[in-house]
């Protein structure tokens, strides 16, 4: 016997949540960098016809606000004047002077010394050969060919070059800014070094020798090989080792830094009337608009295609214009809270940084969770106290003993304090360190201490006590 099944049709009611483009659109535009959005937003112009870089301008009268109007029906919107006001000027930076700094880039180390070398009074065909061996050079200053290789590129029939020459470029180089630049090892880099210094120096002559002749027991710390090879005492030896400590084995390196991004501050802290203020930056934004002349001809269009289209980009511009709206006054709001929270912070240091973190925020400003992360990442903020990444005000809570808590970034800011004041004869060992932090009623563990340390890029004790000497 069979059964047999029945169709039936069933009516359901579910909820569920959507990504709508407009959505899709907001949460990207709010995690983008400053930079970035500047990409964006020219990537935009130059595909949606119906939006335009409009001229800036410079006669609007400046205000720290940044509140929006709220738009109207289309026929009455004034994009142009709704999005400039994003953009005006503040006096935020009318009295930073020192702001240009933050998007100012050195020169690298061969800009650096070739900057030095086409000062000096060298012939042409010097000057050829000088450029080579700079570009020859790793970023410690080291040359990366052979003498050979350096003669086979630079030698040609109708352009001898010796290597005599080469060599007497090379010792031009090797004596300019850092010092020992040019050279093939490390033991010919600290010998040029060492032939920098008064020759009058204690002990130049055996420093002189054991860096020529037995750098490789200097390097396996053979100590007593070396007082027995130069017969000298632990005394003078100590004082050799000072001289050879205090050259510089990658003279390059304090040169050979990479060129820092150029960093646009979103928004500016500033105390005005004792009260601490804060204002988007009006350069992050290009004047921005909806182009009329189109939405003109949106009313003219003879055929639904065209139509069509001027409809589709004028709602993907009205979109994008929103979206960068909601950033803005996301990234205020947000900032507005942790200002007016680490107050102290801004008057005291980071040793008066209130412990906060982004649930915090979240549930204060009635936001969701991830929104506070996308919005504080790549956000930076200029303050009277320097250039700070949103996500700099975050930090975990460490208990006290009045039963209330202080900030990670607080105790970071008390070690580098407490090592800066120490006794440079018995620098502070981590233990010392967890016990004065104790004494001021704030519970650590040694090990938290030592963390903080090491991602602070500080060394322990006995290696801060070898520096000192």
């Amino acid at each position: 016997m069979g059964f047999r099944m029945k169709q039936s049709l069933h009516l359901r009611l579910r909820q569920q949540q959507l990504m709508t483009p407009q959505l899709q659109l907001a949460i990207r535009l709010l995690q983008l960098s400053s930079m970035d959005l500047q990409a964006e937003i020219q990537q935009q112009v130059d595909s949606n016809p119906l939006l335009e870089l409009t001229p800036s301008e410079d006669n609007i009268e400046p205000s720290v606000e940044s509140g929006l109007t709220d738009h109207q029906d289309f026929d009455d919107r004034q994009w142009s004047q709704t999005y400039t006001h994003l953009n005006k000027r503040t006096d935020f930076n009318q009295d930073n002077g020192h702001f240009e700094a933050l998007t100012s880039c050195p020169l690298s180390l061969k800009e650096h010394i070739k900057w030095q070398f086409e000062l000096a009074p060298i012939t042409d065909k010097d000057h050829v050969i000088g450029l080579t061996i700079i570009d020859a050079m790793d970023e410690n200053g080291y040359l990366t060919l052979s003498l050979t290789e350096l003669h086979q590129s630079l030698h040609s029939k109708s352009c001898p070059v010796t290597m005599a020459e080469i060599e007497a470029v090379r010792h031009l180089i090797q004596r300019i800014d850092p010092i020992g630049c040019g050279s093939f090892t490390l033991a010919e880099s600290l010998l040029i070094q060492l032939d920098e210094l008064p020759p009058e120096t204690k002990h130049l002559g055996v420093a002189k020798q054991i860096i020529g002749k037995d750098i490789e027991l200097l390097g396996k710390h053979d100590y007593c090989q070396l007082m027995k090879r130069y017969q000298i005492d632990e005394v003078s030896l100590d004082e050799v080792l000072s001289i050879i400590h205090h050259l510089n084995p990658n003279p390059g390196f304090s040169i050979n830094v990479d060129k820092p991004s150029q960093t646009i501050p979103d928004l500016f802290v500033k105390k005005h009337h004792d009260q601490w203020t804060v204002a988007l930056n009006p350069q992050t934004l290009p004047p921005l608009a909806i182009n009329h002349y189109y939405v003109s001809l949106l009313k003219k269009s003879k055929t639904k295609a065209d139509s069509l289209f001027l409809k589709s980009n004028l709602q993907a511009a009205e979109w994008f214009l929103k979206s960068i709206q909601n950033r803005q006054e996301t990234l205020l709001k947000l900032a507005r809270y942790i200002v007016d929270y680490q107050q102290d912070f801004f008057v005291l240091g980071a040793k008066a940084m209130k412990p906060m973190n982004q649930r915090d925020v979240a549930c204060a400003l009635n936001m969701h969770e991830s929104t506070v992360s996308r919005a504080t990442t790549e956000k930076f903020i200029y303050t009277p106290r320097g250039l700070f990444e949103l996500k700099y005000f975050f930090s975990s809570r460490l208990p006290t003993k009045m039963g209330q808590s202080c900030s990670s970034t607080a105790i970071r800011a008390l070690i580098k304090q407490l090592i800066a004041n120490e006794d440079h004869q018995m620098p502070l060992t981590d233990s010392k360190m967890t016990e004065l932090i104790h004494q001021q009623g704030i519970h650590v563990a040694r090990r938290t201490v030592a963390k903080y340390r090491i991602m602070m890029g500080i060394l322990p004790s006995h290696e801060r006590k070898c520096l000192y000497c």
